[in-house]
């Protein structure tokens, strides 16, 4: 979903293949697939872990993430 798609777009915006992506996250090239194509939602600590491979805070990565979520996530609750 949008974290996958945020860490998709900061990956090839620096040009890392995503084998080598998850290898500096310390975890399995499937599982970055999985998590790159929302089908997986990653843990806070591997969340870290792929911030700190990319170069970029946790911060800065939920950012991105936050500004490719659906336009009704942005909406205050029960409005």
């Amino acid at each position: 979903m949008a974290f996958g798609a945020a860490v998709r777009a900061a990956r090839t915006e620096d040009g890392i293949a995503q084998e080598t992506l998850a290898h500096m996250a310390g975890i399995e090239r499937s599982h970055m697939g999985k998590i790159e194509r929302g089908e997986h939602m990653p843990t806070l600590v591997l969340i870290l872990r792929i911030a700190r491979a990319l170069g970029r805070s946790a911060g800065e990565l939920m950012l991105e993430t936050e500004a490719r979520l659906p336009s009704e996530w942005h909406q205050p609750p029960g409005g």
